[in-house]
């Protein structure tokens, strides 16, 4: 644990975030640069959550996100902090942004250029074009309402929802991604290809809200960056933020209640019984978990038990993380290795809970842009699959090696020949580490599913409608998973908590 907490000097009001991840940072950025002094809470031995960073055998791994599309919004959090994005980071743009290889072997480049893309799109089917074109300017439409108006509008109050619910009917969000896409295009490939989205966010792109096709054009309008060194590179520069504005950290620090006194958030108990006291307090804690668990002994009207345990959840996901001895040069930075199955693969994982036999792959390589990652001649990768959460029963204890020896084989059979003998290292990830690790509730990957009426309103307020002084960030609250979405989270509780002036009335003082 870091020394440092017992700052009486320093008579700010004082917020504490539990949580490291990403939303976690880029709030305790905005609470310091509005004038509190903040103190971040983490499990772990090191910041980041799902952005975490593995070091292995000379090697270096991003534990979760890889791909970073709209960089505004971190440039945003340095200038906050009188900084400059570029002082800490390198941001790298991608062209392609990904490949995505088909079972048969076929190969769709998803690159900036219109007019290649055009071309792309026409080499699987002509008549396709005019649709692309179609999909091009509807998903622009969607973005500038879905992202652009509301990914940073707070949604606590119902008559934010009836505000937006005519923009919702207008660009069909009540439809499903996959249903709005295959509008546009005829060729099942494609429909594959300007679909899948959602998947990076925990949805399932055949019940997420059609919203989320305001993702195609956020990879157009602001490119898919990298950042070299790794995502935790962001991580790293985020903390120096939040040390520059004053703020601190506790690692291997777990929360086990948040404080509750008539009705407001004072504090919270750590593991061991030592409280610590808070003017607010904000949860990067799983949302599921924050109420489940972290406010176990507080009465809840909305968020109860029995609510959460009857909500859909985002899928889970198995990582391998591997380095080889060599270099795989015909692999991209970022490689979708698709399996034979596209709706009937994600019935299994979303709605039967079914660990199948086939298997659709993120397959990252971050050192083909950035070959410090691993040592000299040698590759650094991890494979992603998406799999059921923990509702499913399997029992990863025994099945990860199993699982994990499949996916090298699907690798060495289609992209990656050779690759057997070529690993060096090696380590997985599993919705066990969900659960027990990242304290997500029943190890799913992303919190609650992005479905249309777990979305905006519907899904756990960034403001708690259950205690005063407590507000969430993260993937589980509005707006969502993925890196902008939490981002954007920890900008809306911004303009939800105190002026910090209005604590300095307050008699005597819990700072």
């Amino acid at each position: 644990m870091n020394a440092g907490f017992d700052r009486t000097h320093d008579r700010r009001p004082h917020a504490i975030i539990i949580g490291s991840g990403v939303g976690g940072l880029a709030a305790a950025v905005r609470l310091g640069a509005r004038g509190y002094r903040v103190t971040v809470l983490e499990k772990l031995d090191a910041p980041g959550g799902r952005a975490y960073v593995y070091k292995q055998d000379g090697f270096t791994f991003d534990a979760g996100p890889t791909i970073i599309t709209a960089p505004y919004l971190l440039e945003e959090l340095w200038a906050l902090a009188g900084a400059r994005l570029s002082d800490d980071v390198e941001l790298r743009e991608m062209d392609p942004f990904y490949r995505i290889r088909f079972d048969d072997g076929s190969v769709l480049r998803c690159v900036a250029d219109e007019d290649e893309m055009r071309a792309e799109v026409a080499r699987f089917e002509p008549r396709d074009v005019a649709g692309f074109e179609r999909f091009l300017r509807d998903s622009a439409s969607i973005y500038d309402v879905a992202f652009t108006e509301l990914a940073d509008a707070p949604f606590h109050e119902f008559k934010a929802l009836i505000a937006a619910a005519p923009d919702l009917v207008r660009l069909g969000g009540f439809r499903s991604v996959y249903s709005k896409v295959a509008q546009y295009f005829t060729n099942e490939k494609l429909r594959i290809a300007f679909s899948f989205h959602p998947l990076l966010i925990g949805g399932n792109p055949f019940s997420t809200t059609a919203y989320y096709c305001l993702i195609s054009h956020l990879e157009r309008l602001h490119k898919v960056h990298f950042a070299m060194g790794g995502t935790g590179s962001i991580v790293k520069g985020l903390v120096r933020l939040t040390e520059k504005l004053g703020g601190s950290f506790l690692f291997d620090c777990e929360v086990e209640q948040i404080v509750v006194e008539n009705g407001r958030a004072r504090g919270v108990r750590l593991k061991g019984g030592e409280i610590l006291p808070a003017d607010i307090v904000v949860s990067n804690a799983d949302a599921a978990f924050t109420y489940t668990s972290l406010l176990s002994q507080t009465k809840r009207k909305r968020w109860t038990d029995a609510k959460l345990d009857r909500a859909k959840y985002s899928m889970s996901l198995f990582v391998w993380y591997f380095g080889t001895n060599r270099r795989f040069d015909d692999v991209y930075h970022h490689e979708m290795v698709l399996g034979p199955r596209y709706q009937g693969l994600l019935r299994d994982i979303f709605d039967d809970k079914k660990l199948a036999d086939d298997f659709s792959l993120y397959l990252h390589r971050p050192t083909m842009t950035d070959p410090s990652l691993a040592p000299p001649g040698c590759d650094a990768f991890y494979a992603l699959a998406p799999v059921p959460h923990l509702d499913s029963g399997v029992d990863w204890t025994q099945m990860a090696e199993p699982y994990r020896k499949r996916i090298e084989q699907r690798l060495e059979e289609t992209v990656m020949p050779g690759l057997s003998q070529s690993i060096v290292t090696s380590r997985v990830l599993t919705p066990l580490d969900f659960r027990d690790r990242l304290l997500s509730v029943k190890g799913a990957a992303f919190s609650l599913e992005p479905r249309l009426f777990q979305s905006a309103w519907f899904r756990p307020h960034n403001k708690s409608e259950e205690v005063e002084g407590l507000y969430l960030v993260g993937a589980g609250t509005h707006p969502g998973a993925g890196l902008p979405g939490v981002i954007s989270s920890a900008k809306v509780v911004e303009g939800l908590v105190p002026d910090p002036a209005s604590f300095q009335a307050l008699a005597g003082g819990r700072r």
